[in-house]
């Protein structure tokens, strides 16, 4: 076995592999409307840094172990201002103008035809040429070794994310499919929840979404959380090993990436009986009433912040009615109280767009101290995680976890819910439930 020859060094095996092929489809992948996009926003790019020379990385896939990756996906703003997502680009702007670098493809009579599995038609598939991608895209395509170095500094990244806080038309186009789609893949779970019952359990769900997400999309957004009963109650449940049981709640935080990886957000608790207990009703009708009260502070001119705060207003009196405050409610609503803030660590949303958390390297001051503006699309998130050992809870709430996300973009009057095809409340999603699944899983 180790003597075995590099094709590559035989002349005879070269010359007979470089010949008799015909030519494949080789048409580039880009999303309609992509280009057209990418020069929009290329243009806003060079308006708020006029004269500089930008270079950005498309980036490389990660490792997964040894020598196999996970799937390669461009990075962001990357894509934002080219619509290309090839691995190992690099794009470089001036003044608007963009040129596009590209590792070439290795085609018939070239040894890497067959001998590279990065480049290799062999290998990869059908490679469109540099004059492909360049006739698709409308900029000008050049060999990737003739590139400069990418450096992609903090200034740059927080410019990108600022600008890409205001999505235009096409953009909220994809975010609308990739809703639309993700509402769809709740629909496609919900109808698998029987057999999670029957013990293939809550990764059988997430599996379910995931399949829906790559059929119907690029992939899922993000890795789904899907968390039965206990693990409802932790906020980032993605291990997704746990079972699924009739008397207990099933947490949806799940989205799909559509191809031009712009991905939805969206998240519900369900019955898995498809009856909500008393005391799970309880909290759903507690975390219920904080969506809408974040919800309607949704709309131009107001403070980014102004969601956040009426969720928690609402947490507060609700938790101090049942008895679980130490504290009063304006204590607890205070800056040096918090104490509702036990049962919902984290912050209750956040923009969404070609990232989940979209605009991440923006300065604080125009993200969270920021006004929110016509374009800009965001998640509204609060709920209430009791821990199943968490001895502050009564024994009947503990281990009892409610989320409730939905998507919206802020108009020119006020806010669109992009995710309003599932139910808030209780009774809603009950018979939405009644509706989705074929088979009826009974309490135990």
């Amino acid at each position: 076995m180790n003597n075995l020859p590099k094709l590559a060094e035989i002349p005879a095996f070269n010359a007979y592999m470089g010949q008799g092929w015909g030519m494949p489809d080789r048409t580039p992948p880009v999303v309609p409307g992509a280009p057209g996009a990418a020069a929009a926003h290329r243009a806003r790019l060079a308006a708020a840094l006029p004269g500089r020379e930008i270079t950005v990385a498309a980036g490389h896939a990660p490792v997964r172990s040894n020598d196999t990756s996970y799937d390669f996906r461009p990075d962001s703003d990357f894509y934002w201002l080219t619509g290309c997502a090839v691995e190992a680009a690099v794009v470089v702007l001036r003044d608007g103008d963009a040129t596009l670098y590209l590792p070439p493809p290795a085609y018939p009579g070239d040894p890497g035809f067959f001998g590279d599995a990065a480049r290799g038609e062999l290998w990869v598939g059908a490679a469109p040429a540099l004059a492909d991608w360049s006739a698709a895209l409308g900029i000008e395509v050049r060999p990737l070794d003739e590139a400069p170095a990418a450096e992609n500094p903090e200034e740059l990244r927080r410019v990108l994310a600022e600008l890409r806080m205001i999505k235009d038309d096409w953009e909220i186009g994809q975010l609308r499919a990739a809703v639309d789609r993700t509402v769809e893949g709740f629909a496609a779970v919900l109808a698998e929840i029987p057999a999670a019952v029957e013990g293939r359990g809550e990764r059988w769900l997430q599996g379910t979404f995931d399949r829906h997400a790559r059929t119907y999309g690029n992939g899922p957004g993000y890795a789904g959380i899907v968390g039965g009963g206990k693990h409802a109650a932790t906020l980032h449940w993605v291990r997704c090993d746990g079972p699924v049981v009739p008397d207990e709640l099933v947490l949806l935080d799940l989205g799909v990436e559509v191809h031009s990886h712009y991905t939805a957000d969206v998240t519900r608790t369900f019955p898995v009986s498809g009856r909500f207990s008393p005391a799970q009703r309880q909290v759903h009708d507690l975390v219920e009433r904080a969506h809408r009260a974040a919800l309607a502070q949704v709309a131009p001119g107001h403070r980014y912040t102004d969601f956040h705060h009426a969720a928690m207003e609402v947490i507060a009196h609700g938790l101090h009615d049942w008895g679980l405050l130490p504290v009063s409610v304006d204590e607890a609503l205070s800056e040096h109280g918090q104490h509702h803030r036990r049962y919902l660590i984290c912050g209750i949303g956040h923009h969404l767009g070609l990232d989940v958390h979209d605009c991440a390297q923006s300065r604080p001051e125009a993200y969270q101290g920021a006004d929110m503006a016509p374009g800009m699309v965001l998640t509204v998130e609060p709920g209430l995680y009791f821990h199943a050992h968490d001895l502050t809870v009564p024994p009947e709430l503990r281990g009892i976890g409610v989320r409730i996300e939905d998507d919206l973009l802020v108009t020119r009057d006020g806010a669109e819910v992009l995710s309003a095809e599932l139910p808030l409340g209780a009774d809603g999603l009950e018979h939405w439930m009644s509706q989705t699944r074929p088979v009826s899983v009974q309490s135990r």
